[in-house]
């Protein structure tokens, strides 16, 4: 492994029975960055990270969390990691507090250690003056927080999130956003998987789009728009008796327009910024209002539209359900795994 990658995925493949949940699938995630796992319900996602954490054995493959291989040193990567999966795995019937000192006391802390540490995380999370409620009583999102804030116990360089605000409501989504960026800051490695677009627009350094249990792309979050399509000028026009002149502006300027006249929008194929520049000279003391004048990219939305024919929300014919379940033949390794 690479001195600077704290998780390395090399050739991951897993079957389950005749059904291939996960084909080939490799990447490397430099130490205090993002990585974004993208794609909709039943990519593979959810399968990939339980072979990275050593909670189901690959068929073929290997990875590596913090230099240590999830094969042959399965228990350092345990203590190597945190993960937080896509439901709460928190005690609904013991208080946060209680719940953090749990997870000390597993993880060998002296009591000293456990309530310092416990402190300090209800405190990031906002929750401290919800400590001493049972979690029952607790909403998703400080569920969510919750579970976050569980994982950290042991201080792991590296943490796994899978689907972390699933089900969250826009602001605790925000909330919880606000709280990885600040794990990223002091220095921990964040792999989350997500079917949200905005989300791992705002978070990712990197992505890898996986679709069918096959990566299709991976870059940074601005390559993978620049390589699904030019961006486009739009110009929005104050008054519809100005459209057709604006329009006439437009192409004067040498740009392919194409015109919205109920929203009073124009868009042309663009190259950059320079093209903005361009078109707000030829309007300066031109007499048109504009409403808005500015360069849209494509989204990330465009980006998986493009590369797969659907978007990310629409669930494929294979789902991840057959990964997911622990039957048959991964049953038994996934005993194997925990003994």
């Amino acid at each position: 492994m690479g001195h600077d990658h704290a998780i390395e995925a090399e050739g991951l493949v897993k079957e389950f029975g005749d059904t291939l949940a996960v084909d080939d699938v490799s990447f490397a995630v430099p130490r205090g960055t993002v990585l974004g796992l993208l794609g909709p319900n039943g990519a593979g996602k959810t399968t990939t990270v339980r072979m990275m954490t050593t909670l189901t054995r690959p068929t073929r493959g290997t990875a590596r969390v913090a230099g240590y291989d999830v094969l042959t040193d399965p228990a350092a990567v345990r203590r190597s990691m945190g993960l937080t999966g896509q439901s709460a795995t928190v005690d609904e019937l013991l208080t946060g507090r209680e719940n953090l000192w749990l997870i000390g006391s597993l993880y060998g802390l002296d009591r000293k250690t456990t309530e310092r540490v416990g402190g300090e995380l209800l405190e990031r999370f906002s929750l401290t003056g919800a400590a001493d409620r049972v979690v029952k009583t607790y909403s998703g999102g400080m569920r969510r927080r919750l579970d976050l804030a569980v994982s950290l116990v042991a201080t792991p360089p590296v943490l796994f999130l899978d689907e972390p605000t699933t089900g969250l409501d826009p602001r605790s989504r925000v909330e919880l956003w606000d709280v990885l960026r600040d794990l990223v800051e002091d220095g921990t490695t964040l792999l989350l998987t997500t079917q949200y677009l905005e989300e791992a627009d705002q978070l990712a350094d990197d992505i890898v789009v996986i679709d069918r249990g096959t990566v299709i792309a991976q870059g940074t979050p601005l390559e993978l728009k620049d390589a699904s399509g030019k961006a486009s000028l739009v110009v929005t026009v104050s008054r519809a008796d100005d459209l057709a002149a604006a329009v006439e502006r437009v192409r004067g300027a040498g740009l392919e327009a194409h015109v919205e006249e109920a929203a009073r929008r124009i868009t042309a194929p663009a190259e950059g910024l320079g093209d903005v520049t361009r078109i707000a000279a030829v309007f300066d003391g031109s007499g048109i209002e504009i409403d808005d004048l500015g360069l849209q990219r494509p989204s990330l939305d465009d980006v998986f539209l493009n590369l797969t024919g659907h978007r990310a929300e629409e669930v494929p014919d294979a789902g991840e359900d057959v990964g997911d379940s622990t039957v048959g033949d991964d049953a038994h390794e996934d005993q194997e795994v925990r003994a």
